[in-house]
């Protein structure tokens, strides 16, 4: 009898705890604080990027070309004859 109130009890807080949970996500006011929220976001994001400074690249001609030479012989490996070999 115990156990069974007990589980009754789980079961009407979760309930509770979604209907309440959901009645605040789907009020008005909650979504308009929330598109509020993303015009105040989008505001600030123009604002910043007006004030941002512009720097100077100094990027260029950093990239040196080596010349690779066919000097060297590369020894091919075969898979199968690596473990052949052990």
């Amino acid at each position: 009898m115990l156990k069974e109130i007990k589980y009754l009890s789980f079961i009407v807080i979760i309930a509770l705890f979604l209907f309440f949970t959901g009645k605040f996500y789907f009020s008005n006011e909650n979504i308009k604080n929330t598109y509020r929220t993303y015009k105040n976001i989008d505001q600030k994001i123009k604002d910043y990027s007006k004030n941002l400074p512009i720097l100077k690249s100094d990027t260029e001609n950093i990239i040196e070309y080596v010349k690779q030479t066919d000097k060297k012989k590369k020894k091919k490996f075969n898979f199968w004859k690596l473990l052949e070999n052990d």
